[in-house]
């Protein structure tokens, strides 16, 4: 008898299936221990903290190093597709949450709230949110997070490089840029495989600290929610696989890791790292479109933000029993889409988006705290299309840029050797 030594097959599981069952795992515990639980959190925001640190400057080295190597002409074509874009998706998500606040009513029936002292920030003009856009100083942005600032300088200075490539031929900045985007891309890799741990820890801390229960009465605003975002992503994958020339079923499966990322850290910032890989490595997009679109889109393109703002305002108003005549809900529709340029992409951004509107709409501020007892489960469905829009949008403006390889798309090339 011959003996065979053939070495067994190690079991290996995917960061999307660790970061998936650690989502079930850390709920389930946490519902079973209860708020003494708490002090795990720590572990959550210590991973969130480790993404977020790096996000300016994800952000500036790639916007900078996209408009960069383009030529000054060609980006005003793009700017244009892209705002064009952004603002066809943002509009269609405050539709689709203006219908269907209406048609599911989320704000009748709800129990009446006994605390409400949520605080209202200060509101802005029109002339002091467009001034907000450029920043002071681009060193206390990115301390801050003011992402539009961040975005603002990398294009002005972009373009400057790009006027300086064109003029003298020097690509040594560029090339530069390249490796410190890479060096940072490498870091995020390395801090995503403590995701698992991080998610669990957040999700056991949610769970714990509000239980099951109290998504009970707020089960039609949640399951509205969550039906605007089907429709809005069934919507975009099926325009942009007829545009694309792919099929619409591959394509939904290959913005799953971004999807299962962004619902489970709640945040557009922290999953840029993972939409960028994923849209060149899965979805053929070329290094200079996604540089260029993905940051751009986490901050000008905020679907799931303007399907939340819509639906939440009515909701507010039928809970207070506050008319919304039509001429009211085109201005809730406007205002939904205006208020996505340049928000806060971090977790519980949307809800401090809503507290500054709600005067501008005449809604009572007091309505910001029935959101906010289940505001983690909502941003972990909106943010979907936050980041999956982003993603189609950057495709479709490959497409037509002639910058897609469909290879990638098919599966036919290692997209690490097309990249080197």
């Amino acid at each position: 008898m011959t003996e065979t030594s053939a070495t067994p097959k190690k079991f290996k599981i995917s960061l999307t299936h660790s970061i998936l069952l650690a989502t079930v795992l850390g709920m389930v515990t946490g519902y079973i221990v209860g708020p003494s639980i708490a002090p795990i959190k720590i572990f959550g925001d210590i991973f969130l903290r480790l993404i977020q640190m790096s996000v300016p400057l994800i952000i500036l080295g790639a916007v900078l190093e996209a408009v960069g190597q383009i030529n000054p002409k060609e980006l005003g074509k793009l700017g244009f597709k892209m705002f064009a874009w952004f603002g066809i998706s943002t509009v269609l998500a405050a539709v689709v949450g203006l219908g269907l606040a209406f048609a599911i009513q989320p704000g009748v029936g709800l129990p009446p709230m006994e605390t409400a002292n949520p605080v209202q920030p200060p509101t802005q003009t029109i002339t002091q949110v467009i001034l907000n856009f450029f920043p002071v100083n681009i060193v206390d942005s990115m301390a801050k997070g003011s992402m539009i600032q961040v975005i603002v300088f990398a294009i002005v200075l972009g373009v400057a490089v790009s006027l300086n490539v064109r003029d003298d031929g020097d690509r040594s900045l560029l090339n530069g840029l390249r490796v410190f985007n890479r060096s940072l891309l490498t870091m995020i890799k390395v801090i995503m495989r403590t995701a698992p741990l991080g998610v669990f820890s957040l999700m056991a801390w949610v769970s714990g600290s509000l239980g099951f229960d109290i998504i009970l009465p707020l089960a039609k605003y949640l399951g509205g929610i969550a039906l605007g975002v089907v429709l809005i992503m069934v919507v975009m994958i099926a325009v942009t696989a007829v545009y694309v020339g792919v099929n619409p079923f591959k394509l939904a499966a290959k913005l799953s890791e971004m999807t299962l990322v962004a619902a489970t850290t709640t945040s557009s910032a922290i999953s840029l790292p993972v939409k960028m890989q994923d849209s060149e490595n899965k979805l053929g997009v070329s290094k200079k479109i996604s540089n260029l679109v993905n940051p751009l889109g986490m901050v000008l393109n905020s679907a799931g933000q303007a399907l939340f703002l819509s639906m939440g305002s009515i909701m507010i108003a039928q809970f207070f029993h506050i008319d919304m005549p039509l001429s009211r809900a085109i201005q809730v529709v406007a205002i939904s889409t205006l208020a996505c340029m340049g928000t806060l992409a971090v977790p519980g951004g949307a809800l401090i988006i809503l507290a500054s509107l709600m005067p501008t709409l005449g809604l009572p501020a007091e309505g910001i705290a029935i959101l906010a007892s289940v505001d983690w489960f909502r941003g972990m469905i909106t943010t979907i299309p936050n980041v999956d829009c982003d993603a189609l949008i950057a495709l479709i403006i490959a497409k037509g840029e002639g910058e897609f390889n469909r290879d990638i798309f098919d599966g036919k090339v290692d997209p690490t050797r097309t990249a080197a």
